[in-house]
């Protein structure tokens, strides 16, 4: 039976924040792993928590897409098949190409500064990885997150910031950022932010593009290994 915890609401909505952080960072970097099954007895166990916070950290990932809930199988984190994880890409081609044309007409020169500051800072990540990893933090250290906040369209920010970048992201962390692009991520990222610089928004809105389209075509690349290598595995 589970314990009765006398719990304020204020707490309550604490307690239901944390943990719906903690448990997107999970499903968003693969401890989680996608169609894994989300019991709550296990959960409020793991986290010492009641059910209640729980539910409402439960409800959160639902509305972020990245858990869903079926009939008589209860919660699993999401999982994308092929063509509706490459749609995710062709959204973000076009509107994150929008938000890199925005973002050279409204960043201030002190932002843009930031963002090189940033890109320097992976760099020497990367080469200490060898130039075979290009893991970016969430939120503010995420260069694609910079300039979708940078392009000051908030229903452009709302789409891609909360919508769909967790879902994104939860890809990108199994596809592209332990990969032999690194480098070429890289040098794309420092094309775009020229253009911004240069408040040139028609050449970074076609970097920008080329950019992800190349991230697609890395991810269909990967997605057609993964194929072939298990149908050679299978019985």
């Amino acid at each position: 039976m589970e314990a009765h915890v006398d719990v304020q609401p204020d707490e309550a909505s604490t307690i239901a924040d944390r943990v719906f952080g903690q448990l997107r960072q999970a499903i968003v970097e693969g401890n989680i792993p996608p169609g894994s099954k989300i019991s709550e007895p296990e959960m409020a166990a793991r986290y010492g928590i009641s059910r209640g916070p729980l539910r409402e950290a439960m409800r959160r990932l639902e509305s972020a897409n990245l858990v869903e809930r079926r009939p008589n199988l209860g919660a699993r984190v999401i999982t994308l098949s092929s063509e509706q994880l490459l749609e995710i890409y062709v959204i973000r081609e076009a509107l994150e190409g929008l938000a890199a044309r925005l973002a050279a007409e409204r960043m201030s020169a002190a932002a843009i500064a930031d963002l090189k500051a940033l890109l320097e800072q992976h760099r020497g990540e990367i080469a200490r990885e060898y130039w075979q990893a290009y893991f970016q933090k969430e939120g503010d250290m995420d260069f694609h997150y910079r300039i979708v906040q940078g392009s000051g369209n908030q229903r452009l920010i709302g789409i891609l910031c909360d919508d769909l970048y967790h879902l994104a992201r939860m890809y990108r962390c199994k596809f592209g950022m332990v990969s032999n692009r690194a480098r070429d991520a890289l040098k794309e990222h420092e094309l775009i932010v020229d253009a911004i610089a240069e408040r040139d928004g028609e050449l970074a809105e076609l970097m920008m593009r080329r950019h992800i389209r190349a991230s697609r075509r890395n991810v269909e690349r990967r997605l057609a290994t993964e194929t072939t290598t298990q149908q050679r595995t299978d019985p």
